[in-house]
């Protein structure tokens, strides 16, 4: 059984950039990280303006999967791949027709947004269509902070997410950790879970990662074309 770990390489290939590569969000302008600190979000509403512009503009509202999504769809289809982690907030999988149970969105999702006060919940969209005459919004109900349903910088990860990523990486007989650097903990500990308990480890991205020196294979190919010749390999 292969478990899947994706991150931000993956969905380059779909217009979305990544956030630490060369041409990455990060890289260019490192100032941008400090509009996902969980702090500054409810401290500045300045901050919440900006960075509430900038997810209205996010280009995952009109990306669609590139192959390598859809590669792995396949997989997950064949019975090869019962999970897919991942730590891209685009949907993307989904919509590559990976059932929705098979995908473990580590790091949130952009599609909803909640009340950080009372837990109302609703679609960004409709955040958003509201931008213009709020720029900073609010909950209808009490008047609390809303925020996408992205896990920001300071904010834990949910624990019924991380349980279960940590038994896929347990009870695997490959991870394969695609387009992510492996340096945001706790998701990159999950490469190491893997390991401990006997797992080979496979990594594809463009960079070097920490967790090179320990893999069975390491490729530097686009993603676009080694993530489908992987799935192709293994479907036979």
């Amino acid at each position: 059984m292969i478990t899947v770990l994706t991150g931000a390489g993956l969905s380059t290939a779909a217009g979305i950039p990544d956030f630490r590569g060369p041409d990455g969000v990060w890289t260019r302008d490192p100032s941008r990280a400090r509009l996902l600190e969980l702090d500054v979000f409810v401290g500045e509403r300045a901050a919440r303006e900006e960075g509430w512009r900038d997810w209205a503009a996010h280009p995952a509202w009109s990306a669609r999967p590139a192959e390598a999504h859809r590669a792995l769809a396949r997989l997950v289809e064949a019975g090869l791949c019962r999970d897919v982690l991942t730590q891209n907030i685009d949907g993307l999988h989904q919509a590559a027709a990976t059932p929705d149970d098979a995908v473990v969105e580590m790091h949130g999702a952009l599609a909803t947004t909640s009340c950080l006060d009372c837990g109302f919940g609703c679609p960004t969209r409709d955040v958003i269509d509201r931008l213009v005459v709020e720029p900073d919004p609010r909950c209808p109900y009490c008047g609390g902070i809303l925020k996408p349903d992205v896990v920001y910088f300071g904010e834990a990860l949910r624990s019924a997410d991380l349980r279960r990523a940590s038994r896929a990486a347990r009870t695997c007989d490959t991870f394969v950790a695609i387009g992510t650097t492996l340096q945001v903990y706790p998701v990159a500990a999950l490469a190491g879970e893997a390991l401990a308990a006997g797992a080979s480890l496979v990594i594809v991205n463009a960079s070097p990662t920490s967790w090179d020196r320990d893999a069975s294979l390491v490729i530097r190919d686009p993603i676009e074309e080694a993530v489908p010749a992987l799935v192709e390999e293994r479907l036979g």
